[in-house]
């Protein structure tokens, strides 16, 4: 079963669930707001795909934390993703040990096969 990581009113998240609907994909989905990732847990995905991957830096939540002037090491990095988990690049789809981050229907496809 997938499990889908994200904000439910995030217009990537509607579409990616959508999507799973149409394809019959059974799917899990996590609030981020409602039931933020524990630490062990972030530290988890950061490690299996990096803090690069998964930090949208282009994101409304980074513009408004000033987060683009700071010289942040991955650690800052880490405790400020932590705490604004909404700066999460979206949606984050996991598949067993498979993790995909990012709306991409193609990769959506072979994600779920």
């Amino acid at each position: 079963m997938i499990q889908v990581y994200g904000i439910k009113n995030c217009n990537k998240i509607r579409d990616t669930l959508q999507w799973l609907k149409e394809h019959e994909i059974e799917h899990t989905f996590y609030d981020l707001k409602k039931e933020p990732l524990t630490r062990e847990e972030l530290e988890e995905f950061v490690h299996r795909i990096g803090l690069d991957v998964l930090v949208n830096k282009r994101g409304m939540k980074w513009r408004q934390l000033g987060l683009k002037d700071q010289d942040l090491d991955d650690s800052q990095l880490f405790d400020q993703l932590l705490e604004h988990q909404t700066m999460m690049k979206r949606p984050v789809l996991i598949n067993d040990e498979a993790i995909l981050v990012g709306y991409d229907e193609e990769a959506f496809e072979s994600f779920v096969e």
